[in-house]
């Protein structure tokens, strides 16, 4: 990938993608792979010289990953920040969609732009996840890594394999548990359990198989495989049991919470035309269906 800007232009845009998680969560922190998709909403970053630094982005939950990001791109390219930075998405960043990698990569294309720097996806991804790992301390940078590359892909920690995949069009539903979760808190807490990451692991590399294959029904049933191995892990709630409960009675191939647990959002691998049903029951059971197209 190449960003390159027109040349003495003094305001840009960018923009990266927010993500669902879709098999893999909490073992790839400790060195395993996932399988990560883009979502259609996006976060939008503005960026123009002023005379001082200064970031008005008021729906952004934390400005240090604007700020962090800013001071390590000036650092390594050495470019003044003498620029005004403004923000807008198309997702509440309540949601778990990844809204903080979002910006801090949408961040780093648009300061690409304004001073005309080429840089490669993988270059994006190593500054975007040092911004992370700076702030959070933890994190295996799968969310940077979907907002850099889009589409679905296979990850492995740290981006020692980052794989686009050939899949289009996951037909899923999303929903809402109602709950706000501190990824970063549950994923400390958690007590690693290798013989379940081990499990998990086979889980993915079905997946990545049948996913390629548009084998929904497979990649259902391997869904809520995953999904049981996250309860065993400790890390689901009752009411995203009962989301993914009701999401299958309905006719979902399968569902499974997706991202750190705790609360958040669950996904369901739904036939087109059992959509309505699918998310009727998860409303049912006090779900909210969030609108987002995947796999972008």
């Amino acid at each position: 990938m190449t960003i390159q800007n027109n040349k003495n232009m003094n305001k840009v845009k960018a923009s990266a993608p927010g993500k669902l998680m879709l098999f893999g969560e909490h073992a790839v922190v400790y060195g395993y792979p996932c399988i990560v998709t883009a979502v259609s909403s996006r976060i939008y970053v503005e960026v123009e010289k002023n005379n001082e630094f200064k970031v008005d982005a008021p729906q952004v939950k934390d400005l240090r990953f604007v700020e962090e990001t800013v001071k390590l791109f000036s650092e390594k390219y050495q470019v003044d920040n003498k620029i005004l930075i403004k923000t807008y998405s198309d997702f509440s960043s309540k949601f778990g969609l990844g809204s903080s990698s979002a910006v801090t990569v949408a961040t780093i294309k648009a300061l690409c732009k304004l001073y005309e720097i080429e840089i490669s996806k993988k270059d994006v991804f190593d500054l975007g996840y040092k911004v992370i790992r700076t702030i959070q301390k933890i994190g295996s940078g799968f969310d940077v890594a979907s907002a850099v590359y889009e589409g679905t892909i296979y990850f492995v920690t740290a981006g020692k394999i980052i794989e686009p995949l050939s899949v289009k069009n996951i037909p899923l539903v999303i929903g809402y548990s109602g709950t706000k979760a501190s990824t970063t808190k549950i994923v400390k807490d958690l007590k690693p359990d290798l013989k379940i990451f081990d499990e998990i692991k086979q889980i993915v590399e079905e997946a990545k198989m049948s996913l390629v294959k548009s084998d929904w029904k497979k990649s259902g049933e391997l869904m809520n495989q995953n999904h049981k191995l996250l309860q065993e892990l400790g890390v689901s709630t009752e009411k995203l049991d009962r989301m993914c409960q009701v999401a299958v009675s309905a006719g979902a191939y399968g569902a499974k919470l997706s991202g750190a647990g705790g609360g958040d959002s669950m996904i369901a691998l739904v036939s087109p035309d059992k959509i309505k049903m699918v998310e009727s029951a998860i409303v049912n059971v006090g779900g909210e269906i969030i609108k987002v197209k995947n796999n972008i």
